[in-house]
């Protein structure tokens, strides 16, 4: 199957961050007077780029998955965790804690994929509330058909765009955001507390 180029994503459009300004006027601000709950113009562009990359590389590598293999990303993730796993099987938990999500959207795509005979449960029998879920035959099969397409597009997307060095600093600074986030990630982490002066609501 001849695989269909994707356009190389464009610059960041400046227009949106003037719109942003006139909805937020406190992007206009110069950054002597800005609180440090407020965003400086600049700190915008950083994020709005950074979103935009994020957003454009997560739907090309999905598009990737979907023409090579009829598998989406999030379910090409869960294959990979199950399939790392001992006899290649995990819980629910075990699944959701390998690669960061909740466990109940862990729990609906399962199900899903179930129904697609790429996953199987079992019963677990140290847990009779649990079960083990493990890859099928098709599941096995739908990681072999998709593994050298998506190399191929995490290089031709991603490895081959940095130059010298910057593979570097780019995992330097995903350790430090990672930790930056901290619990903060976990539904089961205990909230973050209110901030003084601001009632509950308001926002």
């Amino acid at each position: 199957m001849t695989d269909t180029l994707l356009p190389s994503p464009a610059a960041p459009d400046p227009a949106p961050i003037r719109a942003e300004a006139a909805v937020y006027p406190e992007a206009t601000l110069s950054a002597a007077t800005l609180s440090p709950e407020e965003l400086s113009p600049e700190e915008l562009v950083t994020w709005r780029s950074f979103y935009a990359m994020r957003r454009t590389l997560d739907r090309a590598i999905d598009l990737q998955l979907l023409r090579d293999s009829r598998i989406s990303a999030s379910e090409y993730e869960v294959l990979l965790a199950i399939d790392a796993g001992l006899d290649e099987r995990l819980r629910i938990r075990d699944i959701a804690s390998r690669i960061g999500w909740e466990k109940s959207r862990v729990s609906h795509l399962v199900t899903r994929m179930e129904k697609r005979s790429l996953l199987n449960r079992t019963d677990c029998t140290s847990d009779a509330r649990g079960s083990w879920v493990g890859l099928t035959p098709q599941g096995r099969r739908a990681i072999a058909a998709a593994m050298n397409g998506h190399v191929a597009a995490l290089r031709r997307f991603f490895f081959d765009v940095l130059e010298g060095g910057e593979g570097e600093r780019l995992t330097d600074l995903s350790v430090r955001i990672v930790a930056a986030i901290g619990c903060s990630a976990d539904e089961d982490a205990p909230r973050e507390p209110a901030v003084p002066g601001v009632a509950a609501g308001d926002g």
